[in-house]
């Protein structure tokens, strides 16, 4: 069974009936019940359809916070080979919630950076529900530079509600590892490119996604801020979540129409978690295809990037 959201619950309603159905004509106790779970599952496959379909700012928001949503290490363990982790930023110490390092992405040598939420309480905790400090930024920083130090194409994985905004975070200079790793980013000479693989929040994602190429699953969002924390500010009530969510463009689909992405990578129907290896599959060819166009453009990687995001906002 899955974790239901709180608009999915006709769904839930179906398919726990479904399972009930399934257990009593395991258990030998029922009648033949087989044409009644196919028309139920009809009505549930209907019913996922049409909410899916229909789906507001606010329930994507829901979406890409969902606890079973494939995380930054699911995508590095299906889609890498000799994945090797780097670790520190030569300064503080380590932050556990940004991974970076080297490995091979159909052959060919990558470097990797992205933000790891984990997928229980104690890996959670450890690294710090996504939400990194400089000392991950500066991290990000050093193995960018060794990347293009050796010419090797930089690939970054988005999910991560913001940086840390605690004290230490702050007194270690966390506007300044933001602001330098997006400086990075944007210098680099080699290409990189960046999927947005959950929640893409506030300047703790864009110090890794400034790209030559952006890309976001379906049901992922990308904002400046997150919903509770633009209501705080304009109606000091998070409550109303809801209301900012709608207001502020966060979906893919309204950020591919305003050209601040480069394209959408579908999910399964019902969201990622309802089928991983089919949405990270969808990633790693949309991460290959991405490389090759920037491949064959003949373009300078740094003058592409720095034409893309001057020219976000010029023709609305």
């Amino acid at each position: 069974m899955y974790n239901y959201l709180d608009f999915e619950k006709p769904v839930a309603d179906l398919e726990g009936k479904i399972l009930e159905l399934k257990k009593l004509a395991d258990s030998g106790e029922a009648v033949d019940v087989a044409d009644e779970i196919a028309r139920l599952e009809k009505r549930s496959k209907d019913a996922l359809r049409d909410i899916y379909t229909a789906l507001t700012p606010w329930q994507k928001a829901q979406i890409a916070r969902h606890p079973d949503r494939p995380h930054c290490m699911d995508y590095v363990h299906a889609l890498f080979t000799d994945y090797t982790p780097l670790s520190g930023d030569r300064a503080y110490g380590e932050d556990q919630a940004v991974i970076a390092g080297f490995a091979r992405f159909r052959g060919e040598a990558i470097a990797i950076v992205g933000q790891e939420k984990g997928n229980d309480t104690q890996s959670r905790l450890k690294r710090n529900f996504g939400m990194a400090r400089p000392e991950g930024y500066r991290k990000a920083v050093r193995v960018m530079d060794l990347a293009e130090r050796y010419g090797i194409p930089v690939v970054s994985l988005v999910d991560t509600a913001g940086a840390y905004p605690g004290i230490g975070a702050e007194e270690r200079g966390q506007a300044e590892a933001i602001a330098r790793s997006t400086s990075k980013c944007l210098s680099l000479t080699v290409p990189n490119v960046s999927v947005i693989i959950g929640e893409g929040g506030s300047g703790g994602a864009i110090a890794i996604a400034t790209a030559n190429r952006v890309h976001m699953l379906e049901h992922s969002i990308y904002s400046v801020i997150s919903p509770e924390g633009a209501a705080s500010i304009l109606w000091r009530d998070s409550t109303r979540a809801k209301d900012a969510a709608t207001n502020m463009k966060i979906t893919a689909q309204d950020l591919l129409q305003l050209k601040i992405i480069d394209g959408i990578v579908s999910e399964p129907l019902g969201g990622a978690h309802r089928n991983p290896d089919a949405v990270i599959r969808a990633t790693g060819e949309t991460i290959e295809s991405s490389f090759r166009e920037l491949g064959e453009s003949n373009q300078d990687y740094r003058e592409q990037r720095r034409e893309k995001f001057l020219a976000i906002g010029r023709d609305l």
